[in-house]
């Protein structure tokens, strides 16, 4: 499931995002996706990797610095140290939203500001770089020839991959000035690097590695380029760091004596509600016109699908149990608060009463007699059962 995101940075421009979760499995945790210099999270690569981390279980937000892709601010007034601010506000944003992220990923110069901003995040167990720097000063090699031009102005545009950029004597100070020591990240680190990378040479991945204390490892992309253009090479790093990562993070044991759902919202997020069964994660909302983000499923399509899953589970297993050809069933549930004077076998006559519809299609080489029978047993559903029968509702403090 992928839902775009906005959050602000720590000048209060919006900064825009894509998070990806994990659809078949819960979630084990979540990590943040630094871009290549000059790029946005729409480079292909990124949106690879999200993509395949979400498929290991892993929700992935990725985002557009500022200046960048979506974002809001100029490119000229950003610096290596407003990239790592930025990647401070998308974990703020993950904890307030979501749930602390434990795994930083960077790409190329996104990669060397991972590393910075590390160890200004208490939640992140685990860092990886992919074709990285190993210092911020390196990018001054793109500039090279420009450096004193810019130097004797207030800013030169510069064309790069097609596209222009307007630099400024304070970028080229704050990369030559900005300083962190990677033996001291004290997390564990993956350094990725393509041998054969013409934009990054892999000698920074060597001072990377030489630099890092253990826990460290190092994986060779082999013929991959420096900006992952083909998927599969891109899809491997996701798979690869997937793995790694799960011996650092900290998991969601599923255990036997964890009871009911549990439901957590921020007051300043309106009714956004993050919601958890087990290891099993997800979001609840309301529809813009209500107020809400429309994030996730409403409350009453929760209890419609509560009731709709029942029935098909119900109804299969008696297929199953019977011998009857059923190959799907398949149930759509919809809501609606009606007058109690519509309803001819309601014991209540006044105001409104609520009502659940539920069309079945039974897909199967069924007799008449077999699809009656098979719309007798879904009212046997215990789901049914608990909303027709009296209810109690205690309310304690927990």
């Amino acid at each position: 499931m992928e839902s775009k995101v906005t959050f602000l940075s720590k000048h209060d421009l919006e900064l825009s995002g894509v998070i990806h979760l994990p659809e078949a499995q819960g979630t084990k945790c979540y990590a943040i996706l630094a871009h290549c210099f000059t790029c946005t999270k729409s480079l292909k690569a990124g949106i690879t990797l999200a993509r395949t981390f979400a498929e290991n279980g892993i929700a992935a937000l990725r985002f557009d610095f500022t200046g960048l892709g979506a974002s809001q601010g100029q490119f000229e007034k950003s610096s290596f140290s407003s990239n790592v601010d930025d990647i401070e506000s998308a974990a703020k944003f993950l904890e307030e939203n979501y749930e602390p992220a434990q795994l930083l990923v960077g790409h190329s110069l996104g990669g060397t500001s991972v590393l910075a901003a590390c160890t200004k995040i208490d939640s992140i167990k685990a860092v990886a770089t992919i074709g990285s720097p190993s210092s911020p000063d390196h990018i001054l090699h793109v500039l090279e020839d420009k450096l004193d031009e810019i130097a004797a102005s207030d800013g030169i545009t510069i064309s790069l991959n097609g596209r222009e950029f307007t630099f400024k004597q304070d970028f080229v100070d704050d990369v030559r000035n900005y300083k962190f020591d990677i033996g001291d990240i004290g997390k564990g680190l993956m350094i990725m690097h393509a041998p054969m990378d013409t934009i990054v040479s892999v000698n920074e991945a060597s001072k990377i590695f030489m630099a890092a204390k253990h826990p460290k490892s190092f994986v060779s992309l082999d013929q991959s380029d420096h900006l992952l253009s083909k998927k599969e090479d891109a899809a491997y790093a996701a798979h690869t760091i997937s793995s790694w990562a799960m011996r650092f993070i900290e998991s969601k044991e599923e255990t036997e004596d964890v009871k009911g759902v549990t439901a957590t919202g921020v007051t300043r997020n309106g009714f956004l509600t993050r919601l958890g069964a087990g290891t099993h994660q997800f979001l609840a909302d309301e529809p813009v016109s209500y107020g809400g983000t429309n994030k996730g499923p409403t409350p009453y399509d929760y209890l419609g699908a509560a009731l709709g899953a029942c029935t098909s589970m119900t109804l299969n297993m008696y297929a199953r149990r019977k011998g009857i050809d059923v190959e799907k069933v398949s149930v759509n549930v919809t809501y609606e608060k009606i007058h109690a004077t519509d309803c001819d076998d309601c014991e209540k006559q006044d105001g409104k009463i609520d009502q659940f519809t539920r069309n079945i299609t039974v897909d199967g080489d069924l007799s008449e007699a077999e699809h009656e029978r098979m719309l007798e047993i879904a009212d046997k559903c215990p789901v049914h059962k608990t909303l027709e029968n009296e209810i109690k509702i205690v309310t304690r403090k927990a």
